[in-house]
């Protein structure tokens, strides 16, 4: 169901993307485990009868897409490979085109999987040129401990650039919100050496212009769908796209409608399936 509060004028869209946790999918806290929400597999179907094109953009970084992909499918969600995104993929693009060469991974070994894939060198915490990487690149890092930080710490002091996954505390599980290291780890190295992190997850405009690029539309012409305003419809306004909260995940009804200007969802909706009858898509 869309509610008839969010009633601002928008257009078609002739794209969509979706977040994974909270809007098609729930894991558990370890990402160990998925449920497909109500909804997700018959929007999907849809979408592809329809020939819109579609992908799934995630915040989590820990697993490449050839890994999660066939767990996702294998729980019934139909979605193929090159239809699923990580911010890994955004900045595995963001890096080479800053020329970097070698980075300093804060990740699982999923992440840096995911970076070399993108034709880049990749440094671990352990490493002795550790300090004198190019770049510092912090994702989903369960097993961080204090040794990562403060090579991290010492490669920025020297000058690399620093980027983050994502800088959003938390996500939503089939438990409840759970905590986001990404965001953790980075606020760390960031109290000690004075510089942020540049964000290549959403809601930042490098992933809105990737998503952009990858469904081969402009961005006025994306809808952007998931449930957290901080992410997902702050992305969409920032880049002009059309934002759809679904109230699956962190956000309440009453939540989405209190949010402010930069934040606020075009539309509401209560089950996915709801943007196949709401007149948006052509």
């Amino acid at each position: 169901m869309s509610h008839s509060q969010f009633a601002e004028p928008i257009g078609t869209a002739r794209g969509v993307m979706f977040d994974l946790d909270g809007t098609l999918i729930l894991s558990n806290r370890e990402l160990g485990q998925y449920k497909v929400l109500p909804g997700a597999v018959e929007t999907l179907e849809a979408l592809k009868q329809r020939g819109i094109p579609y992908l799934a953009l995630t915040n989590g970084s820990a697993y490449p897409a050839s890994r999660q992909g066939p767990r996702l499918r294998e729980i019934g969600l139909p979605i193929p490979d090159e239809n699923l995104f990580t911010p890994n993929s955004v900045a595995g693009q963001v890096l080479k085109n800053r020329g970097v060469e070698r980075v300093l991974v804060l990740g699982t070994e999923g992440v840096g999987e995911a970076l070399r894939l993108e034709g880049l060198n990749t440094i671990m915490p352990g490493d002795a040129d550790a300090a004198r990487a190019d770049a510092v690149y912090v994702a989903w890092h369960p097993d961080c401990g204090m040794d990562h930080i403060h090579a991290a710490c010492e490669a920025v002091l020297r000058g690399a650039a620093f980027f983050t996954a994502s800088d959003v505390p938390f996500f939503a599980t089939q438990s409840g919100r759970s905590f986001g290291y990404s965001c953790a780890i980075s606020g760390a190295i960031a109290r000690v050496t004075g510089v942020e992190p540049e964000v290549t997850g959403k809601p930042s405009l490098h992933a809105m212009q990737f998503v952009a690029a990858r469904l081969g539309l402009p961005m006025k012409d994306v809808a952007v769908v998931g449930d957290d305003p901080k992410v997902e419809t702050e992305m969409a306004r920032l880049g002009g796209a059309i934002g759809i909260g679904v109230t699956t995940g962190t956000t309440s009804l009453k939540e989405w409608a209190a949010q402010p200007a930069d934040r606020a969802p075009h539309r509401v909706i209560d089950r996915i399936d709801a943007i196949l009858e709401m007149g948006l898509l052509r």
